[in-house]
């Protein structure tokens, strides 16, 4: 991992941690493979910088992860559970019967993507059919699903620039392709039909099995070499774009923001892609992120509350730190999630 600047306002919060003896001195985090990423950066940057070990991060999704926290209260439970989605009313009962009784809601940022091309080239207005259908393995025709054999943007909808099909996307080990797949992908998906028609052929036990195969069968993509997967970072993926300023990548916002000198960002939905129209989930192509801590364990759990707090410092989670640099959406309201985590404040009845 680069080395993270810090701040003199964290560089002093770490100088001041004391390290207490306790049977268990490592936090312990699972759950969403989507924010498990950014947390293996925090954590990591942690260990580094404070006078505590490295948390144990680990993945498991966003719902086993809730309901981990929610087993119990002791060294031998989880500390935080990381979501791509908010805590369920189930969840909060759970851990209630559990004697969970004060959670701490913490929303890190927003995973937000934006599909962006050359600055001089076409204007691009998309929509998540419109990339299904130029991305995707199979797509519908007549009725039936066939093998995609679009070969330029204006056949998949006449609006769109008449070249040829070509996708950098971000890779099955980017943080945000699973952004890309539930709300691009998976979207499209369901918009042109083709997911009911993978429905009726999908095989499983149940209903509820047939729809999750029917779900991956959506996200199968073309080989044909019009989508490429880009496991580096997107400064791959500019470099791509230079060198065939034809194709169209997939950014977060803020390297995006970055580089307006080189690309030109499409619409998605008629939304125009930007901090607000994200945090204000205009923008389709975007969903909030959290983690949720067990507040009796802060002050047991050796490191906790600076871990938190480490976490949503601005060096870590603020627009130049390095979770935007990964691809995290800065929260406009990240100094309030501050305030609340300072003031260890917890979640109140869902709304």
């Amino acid at each position: 991992m680069k080395s993270v600047h810090l701040s003199a306002s964290v560089l002093a919060l770490a100088a001041t941690a004391a390290l207490p003896a306790f049977a268990r001195d490592q936090i312990q985090v699972t759950g969403s493979s989507t924010v498990l990423p950014y947390a293996t950066i925090v954590a990591e940057a942690f260990g580094e910088n404070f006078d505590f070990p490295s948390p144990v991060v680990e993945g498991g999704g966003s719902g086993a992860g809730r309901k981990k926290l929610c087993e119990g209260v002791g060294e031998t439970t989880v500390d935080i559970a990381n979501s791509s989605s908010r805590i369920s009313q189930s969840d909060i009962d759970l851990c209630a019967a559990n004697g969970v009784g004060e959670v701490m809601e913490i929303r890190i940022g927003y995973d937000g993507i934006v599909f962006a091309s050359a600055v001089a080239g076409a204007d691009f207005a998309l929509t998540p059919a419109d990339v299904y259908n130029a991305l995707a393995a199979k797509t519908v025709k007549d009725g039936a699903l066939v093998d995609n054999a679009a070969a330029q943007w204006a056949e998949v909808n006449p609006a769109l620039p008449a070249q040829d099909i070509l996708a950098f996307i971000p890779g099955t080990k980017h943080g945000t392709r699973e952004v890309f797949d539930v709300k691009v992908i998976e979207a499209g998906c369901k918009e042109t039909g083709a997911l009911d028609l993978f429905k009726a052929v999908a095989e499983g036990a149940d209903d509820k099995e047939k729809e999750g195969n029917a779900k991956k069968a959506c996200l199968e993509l073309r080989t044909d070499g019009k989508s490429v997967d880009i496991d580096g970072d997107y400064t791959e993926t500019l470099a791509r774009l230079d060198a065939d300023t034809n194709a169209i990548g997939v950014f977060g916002l803020s390297f995006y923001q970055n580089n307006t000198d080189k690309l030109k960002v499409a619409t998605m939905s008629g939304v125009v892609p930007s901090t607000e129209s994200i945090a204000s989930g205009e923008y389709p192509v975007s969903r909030p992120l959290y983690f949720y801590v067990k507040k009796a364990h802060i002050g047991v759990i050796p490191g906790l509350k600076e871990y938190i707090e480490f976490f949503v410092s601005d060096d870590m989670a603020g627009p130049d730190g390095p979770l935007a640099a990964y691809g995290l959406v800065s929260d406009p309201e990240l100094a309030a999630t501050q305030a609340a985590v300072a003031a260890e404040t917890p979640m109140g009845p869902l709304e």
